[in-house]
């Protein structure tokens, strides 16, 4: 069972915001920081009753009450009295930090900048949903805080924009954040460039057809070379390079085999101005050429059908794979 109770991406708060809850909320809260934050992390230890500080100064609202803006729908208004609050510490946390609060837990955070942004989801479930996400109530960094925002958006589009029932649909999306957010969770991450060599290497494999080089991406970076290739190579296992000549082989054999394009043609397309300097990888990192591995693969590969409009009607024409008419 799943339901959203409230749901939103890039909501944006001034420095001077604050969000607690010291009872929490009925449901769970998941966050997801695009600007710096600070969680208040409670202390493990039991809190002497000498030690029990009140709640931080919060905007006043009628009275004796407190109104916190934060993540919830728009003129709803969050009211409590001020309670104790536990022993333990405001702690600064990157953009790109994950937290997800469980039902009843305290909640306490806050700008430590100019603007606060976050993405936010409130849903019920059962505790069996919840737990793909292995830590619960703590702060954590994200390894790919752009591909997570992308599914916040897509669930608040499918909550709110779509005409049919999207429970399904949002669950799935649901499913896979958390999973996503449970990888990050099984690796945390040390290195402060770690966003910026995930971006770096989704723009490679997006279009290794350019005229990359290590000096240039360092440059964009603001990074030495020898420094950009280090952490580059910590963090996938490859260097920038080889990633860029590898997806660029990657698109050279798809053509070989899908389409009637000359070897030629095939290297400008894939960013080599040399046809030579291009057999001369494919065959180091194939073992074969261009031309042979198009070959063997034409002759393995039966005829494919290809759609045709013959005078309004639709037929199937059977053409060799890898030709285009």
């Amino acid at each position: 069972m799943l339901a959203i109770d409230f749901i939103g991406y890039d909501g944006t708060h001034p420095a001077s915001f604050i969000y607690g809850l010291p009872k929490g909320h009925e449901s769970y809260l998941l966050l997801l920081t695009a600007t710096p934050a600070e969680f208040y992390l409670p202390s493990e230890k039991e809190t002497p009753a000498e030690n029990v500080r009140p709640l931080p100064p919060m905007p006043p609202f009628m009275g004796d009450f407190r109104r916190i803006p934060g993540p919830h729908a728009p003129g709803e208004t969050r009211r409590f009295a001020p309670e104790p609050l536990p022993a333990g510490e405001f702690r600064r946390f990157p953009a790109g930090t994950a937290i997800l609060y469980t039902p009843g837990s305290f909640v306490l955070y806050k700008a430590c900048e100019e603007t606060y942004v976050n993405d936010w989801i409130r849903f019920r479930c059962d505790e069996a949903f919840a737990d793909q996400l292995p830590l619960k109530n703590q702060p954590f960094q994200v390894g790919d805080a752009q591909y997570c925002h992308d599914l916040f958006k897509l669930m608040t589009w499918e909550s709110t924009l779509s005409n049919s029932d999207g429970s399904e649909v949002i669950s799935h999306l649901l499913k896979a954040l958390l999973l996503k957010l449970a990888e990050s969770c099984s690796r945390p991450i040390t290195n402060p460039h770690a966003q910026e060599m995930l971006d770096l290497r989704k723009r490679i494999y997006n279009n290794p057809e350019l005229s990359w080089s290590v000096d240039a991406m360092a440059q964009e970076l603001h990074l030495s070379s020898g420094y950009l290739q280090s952490i580059y190579k910590s963090t996938f296992g490859s260097s920038c390079m080889e990633d860029v000549i590898l997806q660029r082989l990657k698109r050279a054999q798809d053509q070989l085999i899908s389409t009637a394009k000359s070897v030629q043609e095939i290297a400008e397309d894939c960013g080599y101005n040399n046809v030579e300097h291009f057999c001369r990888q494919f065959r180091k990192f194939l073992g074969i050429s261009p031309g042979r591995y198009r070959k063997e693969h034409a002759e393995k590969m039966p005829t494919a059908p290809k759609h045709l409009t013959v005078g309004g009607s639709d037929v199937n024409a059977y053409v060799p794979r890898g030709r285009v008419y």
